[in-house]
């Protein structure tokens, strides 16, 4: 199976200004990801998708391919992630190259365990789902089970529907959230169906406990913490 992977990086980051190419310890985020990209074993390509001319410059530096700089009407507030795979799958096909899948690594991930990717492809492979994504454990305190909408009357309602709450955190079902590092999506799926993610998910946990999505300055001072406690 022929997997593209995918970096997209636009220049126009409002919460923290140029984020995909300022320094986090010492090395642009986007590295991160794409050092990522380059040691993954199963992934045929990686390429950048970006609108500006000084993250293709920095990617470069770091061994990733530009074929092309994306237009400007896909690299706004709100161009959608699905656009711009489209866009990415359209070029490489005017250029003669097919893929089966897409692997979207965003850069405002920059924490993935070593060999995630790789081991994110074989589950893929081997279920051959519309589309994988990764997942991280809810902490039991935010368990959906565990909490609540205020109706009306002010009377608070289980947010899942049941009548009365789960006692115990060891009876709590294991709830996951998207964790933004690994989205993989069939060709076909994002072709016919118009989707990243189509009918046919399949989960990929990942255990490690650190979570990483940077949007905002407070994001990115936690990033700054995690990192330097890890070169300690």
């Amino acid at each position: 199976m022929k997997i593209l992977g995918l970096i997209p990086a636009r220049g126009g980051s409002k919460g923290v200004p140029q984020k995909n190419i300022k320094k986090l310890s010492g090395k642009p985020l986007i590295a991160y990801t794409i050092e990522q990209a380059n040691n993954a074993l199963l992934l045929e390509k990686t390429i950048l998708s970006t609108d500006d001319e000084k993250i293709a410059e920095v990617a470069r530096t770091y061994g990733l391919e530009v074929p092309f700089i994306r237009p400007a009407e896909l690299a706004q507030d709100h161009s959608g992630s699905l656009e711009v795979v489209q866009h990415a799958l359209d070029f490489m096909e005017s250029q003669g190259e097919v893929y089966d899948a897409v692997c979207l690594l965003q850069a405002t991930s920059p924490y993935r365990p070593q060999g995630v990717i790789d081991d994110a492809i074989r589950l893929f492979i081997q279920e051959r789902p519309d589309a994988l994504v990764s997942v991280r454990r809810v902490p039991d305190e935010f368990n959906p089970h565990w909490t609540f909408e205020i109706e009306k009357n002010n009377r608070l309602k289980i947010s899942t529907g049941e009548k009365k709450i789960i006692p115990r955190r060891q009876e709590l079902p294991p709830a996951y959230h998207r964790d933004g590092a690994i989205y993989i999506t069939s060709v076909e799926t994002i072709r016919n169906k118009g989707s990243l993610l189509g009918d046919d998910i399949v989960a990929f946990p990942i255990e490690s406990p650190e979570l990483i999505n940077i949007d905002t300055m407070e994001d990115w001072e936690r990033a700054e913490t995690f990192y330097k406690a890890m070169v300690k």
